[in-house]
C-alpha cells in the first residue's frame, strides 16, 4: 500500500519521496477521512522539504476533506515552517470555528441522517445486485456525513469488505430495518445522560453523534468529527434473526433498549483527553473500564453487562491473571481480542477489570465529582491502581 511505504520513508526521513507516496495513497483512497490524512500527512513532508507553499495547498485540501483538529495543528512541528506564512493565521482560525462539539448537553447533535441514506442505497441495491457496490457508494457513502466518512475509513476499510459483510448476512439486515428506525425515540434518555455527566464534571464536552450503518466491526468509536455509533450491532430484539452471526458476532449484537448506555459509554471516551497515554495494560483497562463505569453512572446501565454476568465467581482468577500482565504491552489479550473469544469465555475481559477499579475508587472517595474528575485526568496509574484497593478486594475474594 502507498501509506505504508510513505510511513516508511517519513520514517526513514526520506520526506520528499514520502510526500509523494501519501499523495499516491490521497488519490487512490475510497474515503474522504482517508484522503484527509493522506493530504495532511504529505503537507507535513513537503513542509519538512522546504516546499512551504505546496504544503499550504495540501493542508487547505486536508481542511476540504473534513480535517478540524486544531489543537494538534498548531503543536504539530512538521508545519512549523508555515506557521510565518500569511494564509497560516487564518486557516488555524477557520478549523477554530469548525467545532464538533459543545460544553451544554442540551445542544448536542444527534444525526441519524446516515440510516435513511442506507435504506435508500439498500432498497436499488436489492433491485439492482450486479451494481449494488456502486450503488452503496453513490446514495450512501459518498453524500453521507463526516461522521460516516470517518467510520467507513477507520474501521470497515473498503466498499468491496463492506458489501462482502453484508452479502454474508442478508437475512439479518433485512430484518434489522423497523429498529433502526427507533433511535429518534431514544434521543431523549441520551440527553439525559449527558447532562448527569455535566453535573458530576463541569469541564465535560459533548460531541456530534452520528449513527451509522457499518460493517459489524465497531459499535461504537469516535474521532476528530465526533461519537460514531455503528447501529448495526446494536439493535438486538427477540424477532431478529442471528443464525448469520459469528460467535463473537452473536455475543457482541446488543439490545437496542442498550443504544442510550453504548452512547454513555462513547460520550466517556470523548472526554479522556486528559488522561496519560501509555502502552500499558493498565492504561488500556483504565480507558475502556472507566467509559463502562461512568456511562453507568450517568445512564443506569452498564453497556457491557454479560462481561459482569461472566466474571462472577471467577475474580479472583481473573485478577492473578490481569496482575501478571498490567504493566506490559498486553492489551490484544484483553481488549478488542474477538479473536480470542470462545464458547466458555469472552473477549473484552479489560473493560470488566478497569471497570472494578474505578468502581473501587469512586466508591471509597467521599467527593464524587472529584473521584470522576480524577479518573479523566490520571497521570500516574500505578498509583491510582494501588489508591484504588481494587487489588485487595479480588485478591480476597473466595473463588
Amino acid at each position: 500500500m502507498h501509506s505504508k511505504k510513505a510511513d516508511s520513508l517519513y520514517a526513514a526521513k526520506n520526506f520528499v519521496t514520502a510526500g509523494k507516496y501519501y499523495l499516491l495513497a490521497a488519490g487512490t483512497a475510497e474515503f474522504k477521512a482517508s484522503k484527509r490524512n493522506q493530504y495532511y500527512n504529505a503537507a507535513c513532508c513537503f513542509s519538512l522539504s522546504g516546499k512551504t507553499d505546496s504544503a499550504m495547498v495540501l493542508l487547505k485540501k486536508a481542511v476540504k476533506n473534513g480535517y478540524k483538529n486544531g489543537a494538534h495543528l498548531v503543536v504539530d512541528t512538521d508545519l512549523k515552517p508555515l506557521h510565518n506564512m500569511s494564509e497560516w493565521a487564518p486557516l488555524v482560525d477557520q478549523i477554530e470555528k469548525l467545532k464538533s462539539s459543545t460544553n451544554d448537553p442540551l445542544k448536542a447533535k444527534l444525526i441519524s441522517t446516515d440510516i435513511k441514506n442506507f435504506w435508500k442505497a439498500y432498497d436499488l441495491a436489492q433491485k439492482d445486485t450486479i451494481n449494488r457496490l456502486a450503488i452503496y457508494k453513490k446514495y450512501y457513502v459518498d453524500p453521507g456525513t463526516v461522521g460516516l466518512q470517518d467510520y467507513f475509513a477507520m474501521k470497515v476499510g473498503s466498499m468491496k469488505y463492506f458489501v462482502r459483510t453484508h452479502d454474508n448476512k442478508p437475512k439479518f439486515y433485512a430484518a434489522i430495518r423497523k429498529n433502526t428506525s427507533m433511535v429518534d425515540i431514544q434521543k431523549p434518555q441520551m440527553i439525559a445522560s449527558f447532562v448527569k455527566f455535566k453535573h458530576l464534571y463541569q469541564e465535560a464536552n459533548f460531541p456530534d453523534v452520528y449513527f451509522v450503518m457499518g460493517a459489524f466491526t465497531s459499535g461504537g468509536t469516535s474521532s476528530d468529527n465526533g461519537l460514531l455509533i455503528g447501529l448495526d450491532q446494536i439493535v438486538r430484539t427477540p424477532d431478529i434473526p442471528v443464525s448469520e452471526l459469528s460467535l463473537w458476532q452473536n455475543n457482541n449484537f446488543n439490545d437496542l433498549s442498550s443504544l442510550p448506555n453504548l452512547i454513555a459509554h462513547e460520550l466517556i471516551h470523548f472526554n479522556q483527553n486528559g488522561m496519560k497515554q501509555d502502552t500499558s495494560l493498565l492504561h488500556g483497562v483504565m480507558v475502556e473500564g472507566m467509559a463502562d463505569f461512568i456511562g453507568e453512572l450517568i445512564s443506569g446501565n452498564n453497556a457491557n453487562q454479560r462481561l459482569h454476568v461472566w466474571a462472577k465467581g471467577k475474580e479472583k482468577q481473573l485478577w492473578s491473571d490481569f496482575e501478571k500482565e498490567m504493566y506490559l504491552k498486553r492489551s490484544y489479550n484483553w481488549i478488542a481480542n474477538s479473536d480470542q473469544e470462545t464458547a466458555d469465555k469472552p473477549a473484552d475481559l479489560g473493560y470488566w477489570v478497569g471497570y472494578q477499579i474505578c468502581k473501587a475508587y469512586y466508591d471509597k472517595s467521599s467527593d464524587k465529582a472529584k473521584a470522576v474528575n480524577d479518573m479523566l485526568n490520571i497521570k500516574d496509574y500505578k498509583a491510582f491502581y494501588e489508591q484504588s484497593g481494587a487489588n485487595r478486594l479480588f485478591k480476597n475474594a473466595e473463588n
